[in-house]
């Protein structure tokens, strides 16, 4: 059936983003230049791994230790127990990847209710749709035109533990309706569906400069989209890991004087499930099933996966000349995904921001900057971003990203001035 080729298409074009990864398949490793080759860590429903607002989108992905605001939940929910506001929510949207098709979108929603001065109580809504796609069998018939769509809802309970430091646990649940139901080879198909979890944490303290007004200093790191594996078929026994993930990084902020603030920040990224192996065909394989030669076997439950990742990365040796052109202590490095941000506000009501994120070229390679701004003014703010990718032609090139935030704090001061 045609839904095999849309998976398929669907499947490349998230690859040209580096959202998606490959496995091996008989035949060999993509080469990318002499020395090199592609062996990167796969996932299905990347979809929650997209930034999904245009401040930390401006900031080259990066937010475990931002400051906190009503889009915490993806980056770091611990940092909601540190927010000010009593009550706020954010509306975010995306156009994803325009250069290609028009009709791929990414719309977010998010909100947050302190509970008392220790605890508070987010929640968010992720919907991604893949437009409007026609459905056809093998001879060409029309079957219908479809959507496929995925959607994450979550909560989270943050609490600080002290005047610095908080913690948070949220539950994710995933859907993934990619094959509209269609039959593939007589075997039917469904939406898949995982639960998950995310543990974090979040630290702050001031920091006392001669020469400004102040700042601080923040650090969080958290570990998301712990939880099943996820399948769109029963016929099929192979279960796809959700993309599990540790993001951990420092930020530093200054408080220049009264009206100018400047906030640097870094985040480093690993995903948390094995690393595909490098396989040899073995003659003596009855079922002709490749055997693992260097690495680990990636068939393993969640947290088996979660602890090899570190390593199980296979380097990699020339077939021909014996010779190891990569150790897998390099690999493991090489799937380090970092991410660079600066945030400046004037008068806490303006702010531009700019940032980077790198990905080694084997594993994804993503490489670009970001640019974008915000304004806030009492009950609102507006914030917007823009994806310049670094050398040839990206998919991602020319996006943009909205957020809108709600401070009902501001709101409810506002009607008791009037």
């Amino acid at each position: 059936m045609q839904k095999n080729r849309i998976v398929i298409a669907f499947s490349l074009i998230m690859l040209c983003c580096g959202l998606v990864n490959v496995t091996y398949a008989q035949g060999g490793w993509s080469l990318l230049k002499e020395g090199q080759k592609l062996n990167t860590v796969g996932a299905a429903v990347t979809f929650t791994m997209l930034s999904p607002d245009a401040r930390s989108g401006a900031m080259g992905d990066v937010g475990v230790s931002s400051s906190p605001d009503a889009n915490s939940m993806h980056w770091n929910p611990a940092k909601y127990a540190f927010i000010d506001s009593e009550l706020g929510f954010a509306v975010n949207y995306t156009p994803w990847m325009r250069s290609l098709v028009n009709d791929i979108n990414l719309a977010h929603v998010a909100g947050f209710k302190r509970l008392d001065k220790y605890s508070t109580f987010a929640a968010s809504l992720t919907y991604f749709s893949l437009g409007d796609i026609t459905f056809t069998s093998e001879t060409g018939e029309n079957l219908g035109i479809y959507r496929p769509n995925e959607f994450t809802i979550d909560g989270t309970y943050a609490r600080k533990f002290s005047e610095k430091i908080s913690g948070a646990v949220a539950g994710r649940f995933i859907y993934s309706n990619l094959t509209q139901g269609q039959d593939v080879g007589g075997a039917s198909t469904h939406a898949g569906i995982s639960v998950a979890a995310d543990v974090a944490m979040y630290y702050t303290t001031p920091i006392d400069f001669n020469t400004m007004s102040g700042g601080s200093f923040n650090f969080g790191v958290n570990i998301s989209n712990i939880g099943s594996k996820i399948s769109y078929s029963d016929a099929n026994t192979d279960r796809d890991f959700i993309p599990t993930n540790l993001r951990i990084g420092p930020s530093l902020t200054m408080d220049i004087d009264d009206y100018n603030r400047l906030t640097v920040m870094i985040d480093f990224n690993k995903l948390l499930i094995p690393t595909p192996p490098q396989y040899y065909l073995d003659s003596f394989n009855l079922d002709n099933e490749p055997v693992v030669k260097y690495g680990m076997d990636p068939n393993v439950s969640v947290v088996q996966g979660m602890l090899q990742s570190f390593y199980d990365a296979p380097g990699y040796v020339d077939e021909l000349t014996g010779e190891q052109l990569l150790t897998p202590f390099r690999e493991e490095l090489r799937e380090l995904q970092i991410s660079a941000g600066l945030e400046y506000w004037y008068d806490k009501q303006f702010a531009l921001r700019g940032g980077y994120f790198f990905e080694h070229a084997t594993k994804g390679g993503r490489q670009y900057f970001t640019v974008g701004a915000g304004l806030k003014y009492n009950v609102f703010g507006l914030d917007f971003s823009y994806l310049i990718p670094i050398g040839q032609r990206n998919p991602l090139e020319n996006t943009l990203r909205f957020s809108l935030l709600f401070d009902f704090d501001a709101f409810q001061d506002q009607n008791r001035r009037n």
